[in-house]
């Protein structure tokens, strides 16, 4: 069941994803985890900066000569870092306030991975959370909390493209060391054909696992690797549309971990075509899509009808395979219920 957020809790996430771009766009050099040691060489001071990379890796960083304004520089780190500890613009607060006022949280292990990928500026590259998690965050965006059948999961989906542009030229990710840093035990997951990469990590005795996915060009399915990420990736069809133009949200846990999303419709109606590829042996995931479909795509018959029916005219008339499948998901997602906007041929 379906269950509107209180007007008082949107408000609050609507005030945290402010609150959340005022952070990252006011990064400053308290945001920097590490610290400053100075070394003699052949009788002259120099200082130099200690600091973890993404993956974990240890840097050590000669800023020069010890000066005043160094000096300065080292003062001004450590009072910006304490102030930042000190959480000044109220997130943490606020995730506390969210919480209780039962907006949609993930799992200590699940935030912990996925604020490693973000500290890792893995959503800084052009990598979008998708799956269930992604589904969680758009309820909390849509304001609705979904039915808890179609919330749980331990799987972390996140999904790129081979190539884009960036904001930030020359920021790269490290997946792989990531999650070694984590020291949580994540292994690469061996595929059927030993010369192909692996696109999933996982736990031993945990259902705990990340998936990695890219558009699927043309007809091969062969894992592509991704530079940017250091990793491989799953090639699937249709997930082009799916993580096409991502819109910023967050994941809460104590915190807020700053991710990108697909757009709520274009999940909803993804799912529909998604459902008809599965095989018959995955019934049961099936029936989630259909069900995370229909909370999503009710929730616009309702709201936002004419976004709805655009959507739809948009999908329909990428072509006839596309029109298909969806058509059949739509038909397949009555078993949840109807929807009275008229979409039309």
């Amino acid at each position: 069941m379906v269950n509107e957020l209180s007007i008082e809790t949107r408000t609050l996430f609507a005030e945290l994803m402010e609150r959340l771009a005022v952070r990252e766009a006011q990064r400053n050099i308290g945001n920097l985890d590490g610290s400053f040691s100075t070394k003699n060489i052949s009788g002259r001071d120099y200082i130099y900066f200690q600091h973890y990379v993404a993956g974990g890796t240890k840097r050590s960083i000669c800023l020069g000569q010890k000066t005043a304004a160094l000096e300065e520089l080292i003062s001004q780190h450590k009072l910006e870092h304490q102030e930042n500890l000190q959480d000044p613009i109220g997130i943490q607060e606020l995730c506390a306030q969210l919480k209780a006022g039962r907006i949609t949280t993930a799992s200590h292990p699940v935030a912990r991975v996925i604020r490693e990928l973000a500290d890792s500026s893995v959503f800084k590259v052009g990598g979008v959370l998708v799956g269930t998690h992604a589904f969680g965050c758009i309820g909390n965006v849509l304001g609705v909390r979904w039915d808890e059948t179609t919330l749980g999961t331990q799987d972390i989906d996140v999904a790129a493209e081979r190539n884009v542009s960036i904001a930030i030229p020359g920021v790269k990710a490290d997946i792989p060391k990531a999650l070694e840093s984590l020291s949580m035990g994540f292994f690469p997951v061996p595929r059927l054909n030993p010369k192909h990469p692996s696109t999933t990590f996982a736990i031993r005795k945990s259902s705990l696992r990340i998936d990695l996915l890219t558009p699927k060009i043309g007809k091969s399915e062969d894992p592509v690797f991704i530079p940017r990420l250091n990793a491989a990736a799953q090639p699937l069809s249709h997930l082009g549309y799916l993580i096409e133009e991502p819109i910023p949200c967050c994941v809460i846990n104590g915190e807020a971990i700053a991710v990108m999303v697909p757009q709520p419709l274009k999940f909803g109606l993804h799912k529909l075509i998604v459902s008809q590829l599965r095989d018959v042996t995955s019934g049961a995931k099936a029936h989630k899509d259909l069900h995370q479909a229909y909370q999503i795509l009710s929730y616009f018959d309702r709201e936002r009808s004419f976004e709805l029916r655009e959507a739809w005219k948009s999908l329909i008339n990428k072509g006839g395979a596309w029109r298909k499948r969806a058509e059949a998901g739509l038909a397949a997602m009555q078993i949840f219920g109807a929807l009275t906007t008229d979409l039309g041929g």
